[in-house]
């Protein structure tokens, strides 16, 4: 079941105002309920080539999943077990096909991604990420981070070190402690959350955060949510006002109506006999 009319969404990437090279990536397929969004680092050009892998490896997996699968002769919870497994197991892939392509070709030495994704199925998400690109949702005016930076300056918070608000002013914000491609295997963090009509949900690599302010973000989406391409061009813009010192993308998603899956032959006879 398409979600094309479930979900609409708007993707954005710019380059910003330092930058040379846009070493981020994006992509989405809404026919699979999917949504991707990398952000490549390393010499040369390697970063993009990197973070353009992430991105058309996830989806071609999850595509090539879905097709070979019936998620819908599951029940709901292994519906949504087996999609978050898909959707680690996708980032895996990539992380191997990086990290095998850095060992084999010079020029790509010492590159790597961070990542984050969206799979919508059965009025639920899978969230998966690596790095720290982040995924924020508004639910009802409130707005909050759904992912957790995988980042050597967040490490210090969480033991205690910093506070949130001295990590906001910190200088030290972009060292990541896990990326794709930097290793043979990575640790993918996957969580799930129930979708529901109105949420909207924001990807973006850290060239956002870094310059704009959770406060600000949450104040853009809320303004101008009617219109989600929009609200990218402004979160774009705001970045690059705030001095654009790297590559910023973005991803919005909203969830316009309930997208529950059509019940499977199997699901229907386990009722019966339930």
């Amino acid at each position: 079941m398409s979600l094309r009319n479930k979900i609409r969404a708007a993707q954005l990437t710019d380059v910003g105002r330092v930058r040379e090279h846009n070493e981020d990536a994006i992509g989405t397929n809404l026919d699979t309920g999917l949504l991707v969004l990398a952000d490549g680092m390393g010499g040369y050009n390697a970063g993009e080539v990197a973070s353009g892998i992430a991105v058309r490896t996830v989806l071609e997996f999850v595509g090539e999943a879905c097709q070979r699968e019936d998620r819908a002769a599951l029940d709901p919870e292994s519906r949504m077990m087996r999609q978050s497994i898909v959707l680690r197991d996708a980032v895996a892939r990539a992380n191997k096909i990086i990290h095998q392509t850095a060992r084999s070709q010079p020029q790509c030495e010492g590159m790597g991604t961070t990542i984050v994704a969206l799979l919508f199925y059965d009025n639920r998400v899978s969230i998966a990420h690596v790095g720290d690109s982040r995924i924020y949702r508004l639910r009802r005016g409130r707005f909050e981070q759904l992912t957790m930076d995988h980042s050597l300056l967040q490490e210090l918070v969480d033991r205690g070190y910093y506070s949130q608000e001295e990590a906001a002013r910190s200088t030290n914000r972009n060292y990541v402690t896990r990326a794709l491609g930097v290793e043979p295997g990575v640790q993918v963090e996957v969580q799930e959350d129930h979708a529901l009509p109105g949420d909207i949900y924001l990807m973006c690599s850290d060239g956002l955060p870094d310059m704009v302010e959770d406060e600000d973000i949450h104040l853009t989406i809320s303004t101008f949510n009617a219109n989600l391409e929009i609200v990218g061009q402004q979160l774009i813009q705001l970045s690059n006002d705030h001095g654009g010192k790297d590559n910023v993308s973005v991803i919005l998603a909203q969830v316009v109506e309930p997208f529950p899956a059509r019940s499977g032959l199997l699901t229907r006879v386990k009722s019966l006999f339930g």
